[in-house]
Order: structure tokens, then C-alpha cells, then sequence
């Protein structure tokens, strides 16, 4: 197997983190555990084919934890792992940027 290469570290960050969504779920979970459908009304402007997609690639990818509690129907959560709480400084400073921008912009950021 090899090992991939990458010319800039930035590269590594957009490999893990990169698109529209990934970023959003992670946002959404340094604020704490979430169960799925949290999530969903959250970001309904995503498809659930789309979000089952990105959780388990940040699963994958050792960012979020997939817990699933016994009972029925089962109770599932996502939370931040060590790693993705590592991120919580780069999606702090995406979250503040986006907001001074939407201001700038005149643009309206509401909330689900």
C-alpha cells in the first residue's frame, strides 16, 4: 500500500474535512452529541443519503464516534472523537469568519 502524498498541509485538513457538509456536522457536534435526526433538522437543506455519507466517512476517518444504545428502535449518537475535538480551534475560527462575512455581505444566516 502506499502512502499518499500531499504538498501542503492545508491539503491534509481539505482531505479530511473538505466539501459542503463535513464541516456543518462537525460544527454541529462541537456543541455536543447529537443523535441523527438532531442533525437532520439541523441541516435540512442536506439530503439523508448525503448526511448517512459524510457521518460515516468522519467515522472512518477517526473525527466522529458512532454510538449505538440498545433499546428499540436503537438509540444512535454521533460525538466528537479526541481528533475531531482537535478541530474545534479551525471550525471556531470558519464559524467566526462566516459570520463577519455573512455581515459584511448582508447576508442571512438563520438557524434551522
Amino acid at each position: 500500500m502506499s502512502v499518499k502524498r500531499y504538498y501542503c498541509p492545508v491539503e491534509v485538513t481539505v482531505d479530511l474535512i473538505g466539501g459542503k457538509w463535513k464541516p456543518v456536522i462537525l460544527a454541529h457536534l462541537k456543541e455536543g452529541v447529537r443523535r441523527y435526526g438532531e442533525l437532520r433538522r439541523l441541516m435540512p437543506d442536506t439530503s439523508e443519503k448525503m448526511l448517512v455519507q459524510q457521518l460515516r466517512e468522519l467515522e472512518s476517518d477517526g473525527l466522529v464516534r458512532r454510538t449505538v444504545f440498545p433499546s428499540v428502535p436503537p438509540r444512535v449518537e454521533y460525538d466528537l472523537t479526541d481528533e475531531g475535538w482537535s478541530l474545534v480551534p479551525v471550525l471556531t475560527a470558519l464559524y467566526e469568519w462566516g459570520e463577519k462575512r455573512g455581515a459584511r455581505a448582508g447576508l442571512v444566516i438563520e438557524a434551522p
